[in-house]
C-alpha cells in the first residue's frame, strides 16, 4: 500500500467512524502530499477541509496551518 492509498483509506475509515478529531490531521496531510505533486487546486481543497474540521474541533494550531497556506495561496477569502 502506497502512502497515497494509506491516506485515503485513514480519511474514508475517519469518516466512517464520525472520528472528527483524526479528520483534520488527515486532512492537512493530504493537501501537503498534493502540494508536493504540484496539484495546487487539490491541495487547496484539502486545506480548505483540514481548516473547517480543524474548526470544528477546536485545533487552533492545524487552523492556522491550513488558513495560512490558503491565505498564501491567495484563497482565503
Amino acid at each position: 500500500m502506497t502512502d497515497e492509498q494509506r491516506l485515503q483509506h485513514d480519511m474514508l475509515q475517519a469518516h466512517e467512524q464520525e472520528d472528527l478529531e483524526a479528520l483534520p490531521a488527515l486532512y492537512l496531510e493530504a493537501a501537503h502530499l498534493r502540494e508536493s505533486q504540484g496539484a495546487l487546486d487539490a491541495a487547496c481543497f484539502f486545506y480548505t477541509h483540514a481548516y473547517v474540521y480543524a474548526l470544528d474541533c477546536g485545533d487552533g494550531k492545524i487552523a492556522d496551518k491550513a488558513r495560512a497556506k490558503l491565505k498564501s495561496f491567495g484563497r482565503d477569502h
